[in-house]
């Protein structure tokens, strides 16, 4: 076994511009116990992220107010002790489809963590839609819901590895045109759901001839993803399979894993108490994970068009702001939306939160 490590102490600047880039992730994999203590199962961790790094190494970092000691422990061992808040990198673990952490504070409940992002051959924006801290101080899990882009590059060891993490319902979010160019992989045994977000819409039909009109026309299609007949009839199917306890290890995808995806997973994270500025942080992450594919494409245009198309591969505040504004303008409120919009009565959203959260 390798020597325990101390973990320095990290600043608040540090730990601020974590969570301002969307990297925050704590979360548990299993229902917390009923105890007549609702303190004794509180989940300290205020913030916490497992990040897997060039070369096998990961990176742990927490805050867990209150407390006095952490303990690190991966694959059965402790691989780090610190304070209340600290950083660690650990080395020298063997491969795993994903490698989860426990996160062992000296009082309140432990997290299991892993890296948000889910490293396969054929995409670059699969991530876990969980692992995020609500308002209330619970805790979105992880390991439960996924978000990706396209999946007909999948490979048959991206397949093999999807099955062994359990995704069992995948809902494919895009347009028959894409849908026919680019027909999902999905692992054996999974059932494919056809959930068209955009048929109504023609919002899409043409290409923007300025980068002014190209921002327009995704903030109209964010709009539409609300409002539209097509878009809430795809999004209730998406919210009731996330519902079905025996459905669990569903994936929602696009092309791109940004717009319909991104609001979909917008929409779960609200519905389950998280922050605004949380969810915003997590939408704006498709461009980083995209960062190297989107610059691929604009590298081989004239750069006329590059900027027109740079908004189209985009994921901008308005574009999402737009959403929750159609949102309040339709419906009034959230819930509401959640309500008339999606069929998700107070009753179901309870036990949503009570299946997704933890703490």
């Amino acid at each position: 076994m390798n020597p325990v490590t101390r973990v320095k102490t990290l600043s608040t600047a540090a730990l601020a511009a974590a969570l301002l880039a969307g990297i925050t992730a704590p979360a548990a994999s299993a229902h917390p116990q009923h105890s007549a203590s609702r303190s004794a199962q509180r989940i300290p961790f205020t913030s916490a992220t497992v990040t897997e790094n060039a070369g096998g190494t990961y990176t742990v970092t927490w805050s867990a107010p209150g407390t006095h000691g952490v303990t690190i422990r991966t694959g059965g061992r402790t691989v780090a002790r610190g304070g209340a808040t600290g950083s660690v990198t650990v080395s020298g673990l063997a491969a795993a489809d994903r490698r989860w952490f426990d996160l062992v504070p000296d009082r309140g409940t432990p997290l299991q963590l892993a890296d948000r992002l889910i490293r396969l051959q054929g995409t670059v924006n699969f991530r876990d839609a969980g692992g995020y801290r609500t308002r209330d101080g619970q805790w979105v899990r992880m390991g439960e819901v996924y978000r990706s882009d396209a999946l007909d590059k999948l490979t048959d060891a991206d397949l093999a590895k999807l099955k062994r993490l359990g995704v069992r319902t995948v809902f494919d979010l895009r347009m028959e045109s894409e849908r026919a160019t680019a027909p999902d992989r999905v692992p054996a045994g999974a059932t494919h759901v056809v959930a068209d977000v955009l048929a109504g819409t023609g919002t899409f039909t043409s290409m923007p001839k300025s980068p002014a009109e190209a921002e327009a026309m995704m903030v109209e299609g964010n709009r539409f993803m609300v409002s539209g007949d097509t878009a809430r009839t795809a999004y209730t199917a998406v919210y009731d399979g996330i519902a079905d306890d025996d459905r669990r290890g569903v994936l929602f995808h696009c092309t791109a894993g940004k717009d319909r995806t991104g609001w979909s997973s917008a929409a779960l994270l609200t519905a389950l108490g998280v922050p605004e500025e949380t969810v915003m942080a997590d939408y704006l992450a498709s461009n980083t994970y995209r960062a190297a594919a989107n610059e691929a494409v604009l590298s081989h245009l004239p750069a006329q068009q590059a900027a027109v198309y740079k908004p189209l591969l985009d994921v901008r505040p308005a574009y999402l702001n737009a959403s929750f504004a159609e949102v309040e303008k339709e419906y009034g409120s959230f819930r509401a939306y959640l309500r008339k919009g999606l069929g998700l009565d107070q009753r179901e959203l309870k036990e949503l939160k009570k299946d997704l959260l933890v703490g």
